[in-house]
């Protein structure tokens, strides 16, 4: 690998990762008026149209089954999902957001709304689309080089160990 090759894969990393901070700094705040954490709202988000196994999400958000469960489990007691027979799996139920956390995700679409306008406006529409067409492509290089395992243990940022699921992208607020 080049020298150049390899600052500017440091350069993406490292921007990545800021940004990652920045974007979990702003779904905080938007989940709070809702009740929720960042976290919280991402594993809901990743069920709203759907419900999926615990590992379904985790594969989803790239993160580990772990720190999904360990929400998932969270958001089941505090009466914002629920787990449901899998018709494909006996023993891996799936997750789906109870009317109460449907509720909590709509209380969060004002304030996302308003902060998606404010970056367009202040980026540019055009530029904020292909700065998210880069970022998908990105995503999709980065997972035809690794794999499962030697993804989550090579990323630098989904191998944490933590209480709480801040290493994805900003969570899902469609219903």
């Amino acid at each position: 690998m080049s020298r150049e090759r390899q600052d500017l894969f440091s350069r993406s990393a490292l921007a990545a990762f800021r940004l990652n901070g920045q974007f979990l700094g702003v779904a905080e705040e938007l989940a709070k008026p809702a009740g929720l954490t960042a976290a919280w709202w991402q594993v809901l988000g990743a069920v709203l149209k759907e419900p999926l196994p615990v590992s379904g999400i985790a594969r989803v958000m790239g993160i580990t089954r772990q720190s999904v469960q360990r929400i998932a489990d969270l958001l089941v007691i505090r009466g914002l999902a629920e787990y449901v027979p899998n018709p494909a799996h006996r023993r891996a139920k799936l997750l789906r957001p109870t009317e109460d956390g449907r509720a909590a995700i709509q209380k969060i679409i004002p304030g996302h709304a308003a902060f998606a306008d404010r970056l367009a406006e202040t980026l540019g529409e055009a530029e904020l689309a292909e700065t998210a067409r880069v970022l998908e492509r990105l995503i999709g290089a980065m997972e035809t080089l690794t794999s499962g395992a030697t993804s989550r243990a090579t990323s630098g940022v989904t191998n944490r160990v933590t209480d709480t699921v801040t290493e994805t992208a900003p969570p899902v607020t469609e219903p």
